[in-house]
């Protein structure tokens, strides 16, 4: 279907000489088109601004120019608009926005670059008074608009079957699993890779119609889940988390080039991220929102372990969020004590280790993990922490006091490591 985009695409940069670029409701780059100077009244090609430049390296616009352009109304317009250029936000050339519809719904914008060639095509008055050419153009868009339609219809069906399949009874995950199956048909047998990505905002408002489902190289199905489904996340003890709101988390299964490699997962998690739906409700002035993070689940052949990947994932994903050593995308295999305790259900911290975790004694629960992470070996905790080796001995006589833990016996070592560990995880579904 790519190369369907790509061509009519093709079609809109020839019907109007200027190079053309198509991207989706998210601003994710599907197609661009490159015009030839030797159909065009000058030489030389038309300068790139910045922001296509960067839209076509990195597939997709930053949310700075996402939100610019949408404060000209692009998503609810009905015609094309003429956009102005603004130095200042990185927009060195006009633009002419052929928006993408079907069905009174926008599902992506056409980009043209309004470089002077197009200083003649008159966008205003009603559709049959239009230019020939931009009414050809609006055609092609048209078009566009019934294939993206499709191509979602088809992507919301493949992820109601892959929720059911993860967190469905355990009567309909047969079933959920045969349909998907049959729908992706050899790509079912793998191998494959569950990402998650927690939080992932669904659409609201102007979005509504929109569930917000990726459509990138490599994913053949995705969902979003609710926070039951997609456990929230906190940080370090202290930090605030992420509340189970519906639409919580992201599931995007990937296929794999081989089984032993999960580039293709993490890069599909990295563009993810890159998603300005990947963010949560709940910032403010002085407590800004909390910051999504990805997990890859273990490589699988075929979609029978489907449940237990997504669990790897998240535990990935949650994980990354509480370490930024591993974030912000990590892989399961990766997590380390992280693995064991993602499995564990929601404990309340050990009655020694509770002092510790007041927000007051903030950085001696710093210190002490750090301490315990470089396996009690003071030279290179003071030297991780930035700190003199004194001040060091200092922290940890003021942890003992705190707990009454002794931080040369192996037990209580292990007992003050975990439960710090498990406090930054924080427990799942908040």
């Amino acid at each position: 279907m790519r190369d369907d985009y790509q061509q009519l695409v093709d079609e809109i940069t020839a019907v109007l000489r200027a190079p053309a670029t198509l991207e989706n409701r998210d601003f994710a780059l599907i197609a661009f088109g490159v015009q030839d100077s030797e159909d065009s009244d000058d030489a030389a090609e038309p300068a790139l601004d910045p922001v296509r430049t960067r839209s076509i390296l990195q597939r997709r616009s930053t949310a700075a120019v996402r939100a610019w352009f949408e404060a000209f109304g692009i998503a609810r317009a009905q015609a094309p608009l003429r956009i102005p250029p603004d130095p200042a936000a990185g927009v060195f050339m006009g633009r002419i926005c052929l928006p993408v519809r079907h069905r009174g719904v926008v599902h992506g914008y056409v980009w043209l670059l309004d470089d002077g060639h197009l200083a003649d095509l008159e966008l205003g008055g009603p559709a049959g008074a239009r230019d020939p050419r931009l009414a050809r153009a609006m055609e092609t868009a048209d078009r566009i608009g019934a294939l993206l339609a499709a191509e979602a219809r088809a992507g919301e069906e493949l992820g109601e079957l892959l929720r059911d399949a993860l967190t469905g009874p355990p009567a309909g995950r047969d079933a959920a699993r045969a349909g998907l199956r049959a729908a992706l048909r050899g790509a079912a047998d793998g191998p494959l890779a569950l990402v998650a990505v927690v939080p992932w905002t669904p659409g609201t408002g102007e979005d509504a119609d929109h569930p917000g489902l990726p459509h990138l190289p490599g994913i053949v199905a995705a969902c979003a889940l609710p926070g039951d489904a997609a456990a929230g996340m906190s940080g370090a003890p202290g930090a605030a988390g992420v509340s189970g709101a519906p639409g919580a988390g992201l599931a995007a299964l990937v296929r794999l080039r081989a089984a032993s490699a999960l580039d293709p997962a993490r890069a599909t998690a990295e563009q993810l991220l890159r998603s300005p739906r990947a963010t949560a409700d709940g910032g403010s002035p002085g407590r800004p929102a909390p910051r999504a993070a990805a997990g890859v689940s273990a490589p699988r052949r075929g979609l029978e372990d489907l449940p237990a990947a997504w669990q790897e994932a998240l535990a990935a994903a949650r994980a990354a969020h509480a370490d930024t050593h591993l974030g912000p995308v990590a892989e399961w295999s990766a997590i380390g004590p992280y693995r064991l305790l993602a499995a564990l259900p929601a404990l309340p911290p050990d009655a020694a280790v509770r002092p510790l975790l007041e927000p007051a004694h903030a950085e001696l629960a710093r210190t002490a993990e750090t301490f315990l992470d470089c396996a009690g070996q003071a030279g290179r905790t003071a030297q991780r922490l930035g700190i003199h080796r004194q001040t060091l001995y200092y922290r940890l006589s003021r942890v003992r006091q705190l707990t009454g833990l002794d931080l040369d016996a192996g037990e209580d070592r292990l007992l003050l490591h975990m439960t710090l560990k498990a406090a930054r995880l924080g427990p799942p579904g908040r």
